[in-house]
């Protein structure tokens, strides 16, 4: 492989290799799309096992396996099981008040919800903790874990209350904007350390979410009351997931605080 990019002009094997790493870092979340789609081609109704129930025990799988061979963490384990606790917790809330819902049978499900939903918010976090070791993440112009953390749990608390409450996002976006308008991340994809602002960073990992999303009410695997007759989910929801991210590098940020930079790096 190192052979053949180095016949390439050197921004193109770099960008090459920044795919191929991201690809990885999304390994757990790029096989539960998959295993989305494969089980909504080949999937049965009259099958012994249900597809939800399917989903659940084959992303059990996924994850032993990973652990197993070490190509995930126990830590970054710690991560998706932080993640699934929270992401469960707000499904069990938002299929309650008619947000979307899951249309098939299944045994593994609290109340209206298939347990494999809590890998999916899982799958973001594995993401996040694969990218920081992969890429070496540093920050520089981090803000205080503090305030994250703050921001995150307002975050999740709106997205419960804003079905009762006013709406409050507008002051998160610029809650963000202003703890993370300085921030860059700093990472490194073979040799020479590269940065981004972290708020691009956010932007665009929110975006591929939107495929995501996209993805799973296509395969029928969740569905949004629009849905009867399936189209794209409206990027409008796009805010929605921004914010999801900015939740996420805060419940990341308990398991991996945001390292500086060594010195030698300058954005």
């Amino acid at each position: 492989m190192r052979a053949g990019l180095a016949r390439l002009h050197p921004w193109l094997a770099e960008f090459l290799i920044f795919g191929f790493k991201q690809a990885w870092a999304a390994l757990f979340g790029g096989v539960m799309l998959a295993l989305l789609i494969v089980t909504k081609l080949v999937w049965q109704p009259g099958w012994w096992l249900a597809r939800y129930d399917f989903l659940t025990l084959a992303a059990l799988a996924v994850q032993a396996i990973l652990l197993a061979t070490k190509l995930e963490s126990w830590r970054e384990a710690r991560v998706i099981l932080l993640f699934h606790v929270v992401g469960t917790g707000m499904e069990l809330f938002k299929t309650h008040v008619g947000s979307w819902s899951y249309p098939e049978p299944s045994l593994l499900r609290i109340g209206g919800v298939p347990l494999f939903s809590g890998f999916m918010y899982a799958a973001v976090g594995s993401y996040i903790a694969r990218v920081t070791r992969i890429f070496d993440l540093r920050y520089v112009h981090a803000p205080p874990n503090a305030w994250v953390l703050a921001l995150g749990l307002a975050i999740y608390v709106n997205f419960f209350t804003h079905h009762y409450l006013p709406d409050i996002r507008p002051a998160l976006f610029l809650c963000a904007a202003l703890i993370w308008w300085r921030t860059r991340i700093i990472f490194t994809v073979d040799v020479a350390p590269r940065w981004m602002p972290l708020l691009l960073a956010a932007a665009l990992t929110a975006f591929f979410i939107w495929i995501a999303e996209n993805v799973g009410t296509a395969t029928g695997a969740w569905l949004y009351p629009t849905q009867r007759v399936w189209h794209m989910v409206s990027f409008g929801k796009f805010g929605a997931w921004f914010l999801l991210i900015v939740l996420s590098f805060a419940l990341v940020s308990l398991v991996h605080p945001p390292r500086p930079p060594d010195g030698t790096e300058r954005p």
